[in-house]
């Protein structure tokens, strides 16, 4: 749902293929994609690749402030003794999804722009960039979720004042049948913020992001506790999981946007010629 409202509500200055019926499904499809990864039939790939789907900020902010890079995030951990994957490289696999896009959007620039009777095929280009969107929209989702930012991510522990569920349901519960029984495309069309690209680098932009998302989690927690996310739930319930989908919504549409703009700007020949 998250990746089909952001590409419907592109502006009308992204290329025209982005725009189609079979780009959006295509993009739909492939949101789950790196949930298909994560199987013990490709052990190797599920290792490597689940960190990449949470970061508890806890944890990780023990690390503050915390680089753009991954590979410099992964040696101060090491440093320390710890372990990268304990604590999750969210952020980080979500800026390289995104520049893999601005990449694709530039090939695309620049074989649409060969000039007159030199017109090359962009559809491989396009291709490119249906599937890192398509891509990008996991993570993006992922982080509108409250529980991918924290230790809390699945049943409350440590101290527990207010009772919080210390079952293992919470997540799947919420963002799973939750959702799926109770929460449709217009409600959640609804609560999208007008376009606002984003400007600048996209680590500490996407960064903010997820803080935002992580200062719902005990929201999250009482809304579960008042059996908000049994059955229909509340109206409190259900306006709280449109807002947050409209949040990775509205996200995702932004960094789309971005990487089309930001792929027009010159770089240097990586090869130097």
């Amino acid at each position: 749902m998250i990746n089909r409202l952001a590409v419907s509500a592109l502006p009308p200055d992204v290329p025209a293929f982005l725009r189609t019926t079979a780009a959006r499904n295509e993009i739909a499809y492939l949101g789950p994609e790196p949930d298909r990864w994560r199987s013990s039939a490709e052990p190797e790939l599920n290792a490597v690749q689940a960190p990449e789907h949470f970061i508890d900020l806890e944890l990780a902010d023990t690390f503050a402030p915390l680089p753009a890079r991954r590979l410099d995030f992964e040696a101060r951990v090491f440093a320390a003794g710890q372990r990268p994957e304990k604590i999750g490289l969210q952020p980080w696999q979500a800026t390289e999804v995104w520049e893999r896009l601005k990449v694709a959007f530039r090939e695309y620039r620049r074989l649409a722009a060969a000039g007159p009777g030199k017109e090359a095929d962009t559809l491989a280009a396009e291709q490119a960039v249906v599937f890192y969107a398509g891509w990008l929209g996991h993570y993006v989702g992922d982080g509108s979720q409250p529980l991918h930012t924290t230790i809390q991510y699945n049943g409350w522990i440590g101290p527990n004042p207010h009772g919080f569920t210390t079952s293992h349901q919470i997540h799947w519960q919420f963002e799973g049948p939750f959702v799926a029984a109770n929460l449709r495309p217009e409600q959640v069309q609804a609560r999208m913020t007008p376009l606002h690209p984003v400007e600048g680098e996209i680590f500490p932009a996407y960064l903010a992001y997820l803080r935002q998302s992580s200062t719902y989690v005990e929201e999250v927690y009482r809304l579960e506790k008042a059996g908000g996310f049994v059955g229909q739930g509340t109206a409190e319930s259900r306006d709280f999981t449109a807002a947050r989908l409209a949040a990775g919504a509205s996200m995702l549409r932004d960094m789309i946007y971005a990487a089309w703009v930001t792929s027009a700007q010159p770089v240097p020949n990586p090869f130097g010629k």
